[in-house]
């Protein structure tokens, strides 16, 4: 059995294998890069050894410095994690020639696997149905025309080393596919080295289907049944769930021999997932769904896998390693009830969905109410070098609409700030009725884009919570209730309702006396931060002064308008500035910016210096207008 684990990852997936490994009385080891020397999966482990500078090429991607590590620190397996090498197939070979366990599958299988026409051929010579295109070598522009040609429109183009959503391509249209197949052929040499590219028919209504697979050295492959991983944005998976809605027991039997199938066919071993793409138009059926690629490592969504079988998958990644066979035959694995696992992401819905970076000064997820993985912690920092998801909500109940019902509970409840993330926008989809009656594919949350990912008004709950807690306040500098209370009339009941702002605009938030679910925070800038369905408000009670600009807000505050490190300081507090003058410099995406005064004033207060990462929003700077 193995003795001590390195793992080759960061954040959330090391603090997972690191659990089940300790929970099995195996020592572990982290590395780690210059940017998450303070993180919580360095803490969690035994050994923690520095790796390098934060860009993943310098530190999480270089294979010589993880084996180095694994070797000082005694270790004796190696498990990838999923992301940065968890795929290279010299990586394995590499860990195994060290003398290391590599937990993951053959190298021999990750590079069969890891070619998508090489693949889609050996599948569809092993009997596993794959989706009809075109995979052949002539790569000419004239070949590939006449191949979409024949495929008929609209036509998928697919980079031949693609991931992620990289190197794709729909084309409507004959006379659309010259300009996309360039297009296409030039994202895919930019990010894989590799220009090649395959056709297939595009599905008009397509649905994600996928299974896990398990392998062992002695010849059993068993799958765990099926995930649906149809809720996606450009590509990449938001919500996934396990089993999949509508799914007959026909159609599971042809999906899941399909992948065991496929398993075989390049003699796999450990955990891996067959990707299905479905044609959903007249629901699930066996004959409508076909390969599309194989996954070989642990998926980001396993714990839906885990929730519905009861098995712990890293538990078994970790037996297989040592040599051990599957611990369970198939007429063992069994499910039970409804998983469904929602990605949070530091982003922000609003504005695009541009991530959102700084320190996460108030972090809290209901961890409580459902299983939680994440890697990050309050006080910590979601920096600009790796993946922007910073924790996995998971539930799990007897049935969809109740699990559905939990997470959806749970993304409500998540409160984080001043980084913004996507809970309201996760909320809002396992709340919309499309969803909850299963009539998913993976255009669902583009065709409603507009109404998913805007902010909402904050609720009147929420309102008065942020009233109250400016009421109660004893901290000194909180205005007093009674100069902001509306409709006083002598002789008649008050309305007791505070007059705060957001963005600038004036709303009435009731004075209630009753306990009021959710934290508010008070900013030293005086602003109120409140959370409400998965949203962040932040108030104030300054009338907006006038219009803002360039980065200036109506009442004052000069925020961030994106992430970015302050680069100048041009202004001091006391200062008398004029409207356009530049009072801050902020680096963002390698490019300056220059932050300027909203209107004519004084500097009130400055709350970074030079130096200081921020997170989009945040507030830089206060002015106050003169007295008129």
């Amino acid at each position: 059995m193995i003795k001590s684990i390195l793992v080759a990852n960061r954040g959330e997936i090391a603090c997972r294998v690191f659990r089940t490994a300790q929970a099995m009385g195996i020592a572990t080891v982290a590395v780690y890069s210059e940017a998450d020397a303070d993180a919580p999966h360095v803490r969690m482990a035994d050994i923690a050894v520095p790796i390098g500078a934060a860009p993943a090429r310098e530190s999480y991607l270089v294979g010589e410095k993880i084996i180095d590590a694994a070797l000082a620190a005694g270790a004796d397996a190696i498990h990838p994690g999923y992301g940065f090498l968890s795929e290279n197939a010299q990586f394995a070979e590499a860990v195994t020639a060290a003398g290391l366990t590599w937990i993951g599958p053959p190298p021999a299988a990750i590079r069969a696997m890891g070619l998508k026409d090489a693949a889609k051929s050996l599948m569809a010579n092993a009997g596993v149905p794959v989706t009809p295109g075109y995979l052949g070598e002539d790569q000419s522009p004239e070949r590939l025309k006449a191949e979409a040609d024949r495929i008929g429109y609209p036509v998928l183009i697919k980079a031949v080393a693609g991931g992620g959503g990289k190197g794709m391509r729909k084309v409507e249209r004959a006379e659309d596919f010259a300009a996309a197949l360039t297009s296409c052929q030039r994202e895919a040499a930019a990010a894989f080295g590799d220009d090649r590219v395959l056709l297939e028919t595009y599905v008009t209504r397509p649905r994600h289907i996928e299974v896990q697979v398990f392998g062992d050295a002695h010849g059993n492959v068993v799958h765990l049944y099926e995930r649906d991983c149809s809720l996606q944005r450009r590509h990449q998976k938001v919500i996934e769930e396990a089993p999949a809605p509508g799914m007959s027991e026909a159609a599971r039997a042809a999906v899941t021999s399909a992948a065991v199938k496929a398993a075989q066919a390049v003699g796999y071993v450990g955990a891996g997932t067959v990707e299905f793409i479905a044609d959903a138009s007249d629901g699930l059926k066996g004959e409508r769904i076909w390969f599309m690629e194989m996954n070989t490592r642990l998926q980001v969504e396993h714990p839906v896998t885990e929730a519905v079988t009861g098995v712990d998958l890293v538990e078994w990644q970790i037996r297989v390693a040592s040599g051990e066979p599957l611990p369970l035959k198939q007429d063992e694995i069994t499910l039970s009830g409804h998983a469904l696992e929602a990605r949070l992401y530091a982003e922000n819905p609003a504005g695009g969905f541009l991530p959102s970076i700084g320190v996460l000064e108030h972090f809290k997820l209901p961890e409580d109410l459902i299983r939680v993985d994440t890697g990050v912690e309050e006080g910590g920092e979601v920096s600009p070098f790796y993946d922007p998801m910073i924790a996995k909500l998971i539930a799990h109940a007897p049935t969809r609409e109740g699990a559905s019902d939990l997470l959806a509970q749970a993304a409500s409840e998540v409160e984080v700030w001043p980084v913004k993330t996507n809970a309201g926008f996760l909320a809002r989809c396992l709340d919309h009725p499309d969803f909850i009656a299963g009539d998913v594919d993976t255009g669902f949350i583009e065709a409603r884009i507009e109404a998913l990912a805007a902010t909402p008004a904050p609720s009147e709950h929420a309102l008065a919570s942020a009233a109250m807690a400016v009421t109660l306040d004893e901290e000194g500098g909180a205005p007093e209730p009674w100069t902001h209370l509306t409709g006083f009339r002598l002789n008649a009941p008050p309305r007791t309702a505070m007059k705060l702002y957001l963005d600038g605009a004036a709303l009435d938030a009731p004075l209630e006396s009753e306990d009021l679910p959710g934290d508010v925070l008070l900013t030293d800038e005086g602003e109120i931060v409140v959370f409400d369905a998965g949203e962040t408000f932040v108030l104030t009670t300054r009338p907006p002064v006038r219009d803002a600009a360039h980065g200036g807000g109506g009442d004052g505050a000069v925020r961030a308008p994106m992430p970015g490190k302050v680069v100048a300081v041009s202004v001091s507090v006391g200062d008398k500035v004029a409207r356009g003058q530049a009072l801050l410099t902020l680096e963002a995406m390698k490019m300056e910016h220059a932050l300027t005064a909203p209107f004519d004033g004084e500097v009130e207060s400055l709350a970074v210096s030079v130096g200081d990462q921020v997170s989009e929003g945040t507030t830089l700077a206060r002015l106050t207008a003169p007295a008129s």
